[in-house]
């Protein structure tokens, strides 16, 4: 289990934790300053963490195969 590699999964989760960070900043931000926050701004932020911990779970996927022909 390539992904569940805790080293991986280290890697994986700091990537999704700083750039969903910055996402939520970048989209979001003026709506946290501004206290006009609801449920679907939760669920916006939520994805701001879930897309890039997919897509470097991808990224670790493909240079495993990659690695490995």
């Amino acid at each position: 289990m390539t992904c569940g590699k805790r080293s991986n999964l280290r890697r994986t989760l700091t990537i999704a934790l700083v750039v969903g960070c910055i996402l939520s900043i970048i989209n979001e931000g003026d709506l946290i300053l501004h206290g006009q926050t609801s449920s679907g701004t939760a669920v916006k932020i939520g994805l701001n963490f879930v897309v890039p911990f997919v897509v470097s779970n991808l990224g670790v996927l493909a240079g495993t195969r990659t690695a490995e022909t």
